[in-house]
């Protein structure tokens, strides 16, 4: 009998490793198994019966319970992150009242810039203290670099801020949040309006009357901007600005969770001063100063408010006509 171990005494059928020429001989995949060992152990939170597992659940099936309108906006707007604009990485905060406020709020900051040969007030005293105090690195720059770098028409009174990308909110938590306090929502949302200016004046008056957030759309839209920031006098650290990825549908979710849309137009069907709904939570919806309010937004507001104002003029600024709203209804509810 041929012996195919190749040794002198090789019982039949054996092996002989490590030579070369001999061909291995396998077990089939029998025991592979056994050999590759244990596969690595699921993290707890994707053990169904492990408590941090029912804790997932739970949640996702909160989560999933809390949407009020379609999948796909429920999806971007109780996914965590709201919808961002593409927009550069980081913003200049100029005014010595914008960087302070933004200072005081802790905002995420990156540089301080302050202008050589700064006059120094109390307000530059402050923004030394609490940048130096929180870390944040302090460029000295000569004025006319700084006018450069924060634009030649922007009055940076000496002191700029850079700061990330604004990190908007979600309307709908911005309502929840008014409710956990036992607060009645007010809010303002924008239709077509393209002014940062304008946006920096109505979020400074939102502030200033008691409301709790802005509204802007996600297109067509000005965003939080430097010029924004400058124009709320430090507002925009403190009073959110959500971003709605569609108008229409956000304000059709927000009468969901039971606020009233309030549209102001000058042929409105009610007047400011006979506005009965003041009390109630309410969200007020400015159009552009051109075009005015869009038609799917003026189907979906359930009031379309004006504001008296003399035949002379024929019409408000934005910023001025949200502010006259704010105002009113602010003094109806201390009033009741």
């Amino acid at each position: 009998m041929k012996n195919v171990s190749g040794s002198k005494k090789g019982r039949p059928g054996a092996v002989r490793s490590g030579r070369k020429g001999n061909k291995q001989v396998g077990s089939g995949g029998q025991g592979a198994q056994a050999l590759e060992g244990r596969k690595p152990t699921p993290k707890a939170e994707d053990r169904p019966y492990h408590p941090a597992g029912k804790r997932k659940a739970a949640k996702e099936r909160f989560e999933a319970a809390r949407g009020r309108h379609g999948a796909s906006s429920s999806q971007q707007q109780r996914s965590g992150r709201p919808p961002q604009r593409k927009t550069d990485d980081s913003e200049l905060v100029t005014g010595r009242n914008s960087v302070l406020e933004a200072l005081r709020t802790k905002t995420p900051s990156t540089t301080l810039y302050i202008a050589a040969r700064i006059e120094v007030d109390d307000r530059v005293k402050e923004i030394l203290a609490l940048a130096n105090h929180r870390g944040v690195p302090i460029m000295e720059i000569m004025r006319p670099e700084l006018d450069r770098i924060t634009g030649h028409d922007s009055v940076h009174q000496g002191v700029a801020l850079k700061v990330p990308a604004y990190e908007y909110a979600v309307a709908e938590d911005v309502v929840e949040r008014a409710f956990a306090k036992d607060e009645v929502p007010l809010l303002v949302a924008l239709d077509g309006i393209t002014d940062p200016r304008n946006l920096g004046a109505i979020i400074r008056s939102t502030a200033a009357f008691g409301g709790h957030g802005v509204v802007v759309p996600q297109r067509r839209s000005v965003g939080v901007t430097a010029s924004a920031w400058k124009t709320s006098a430090g507002a925009a650290a403190r009073t959110p600005v959500a971003m709605a990825p569609n108008l229409t549908q956000t304000l059709k979710s927000l009468k969901s969770m039971g606020l009233f849309v309030l549209g102001l137009d000058g042929d409105g069907d009610v007047e400011l001063d006979g506005l009965a709904l003041a009390d109630r939570p309410i969200v007020i919806v400015v159009g552009s100063e051109g075009k005015g309010l869009s038609r799917l937004v003026t189907e979906t507001c359930d009031a379309i408010v004006s504001i008296p104002i003399s035949s002379a003029t024929e019409s408000l600024n934005a910023g001025i006509a949200a502010s006259v709203t704010l105002w009113e209804v602010a003094r109806r509810r201390r009033a009741e």
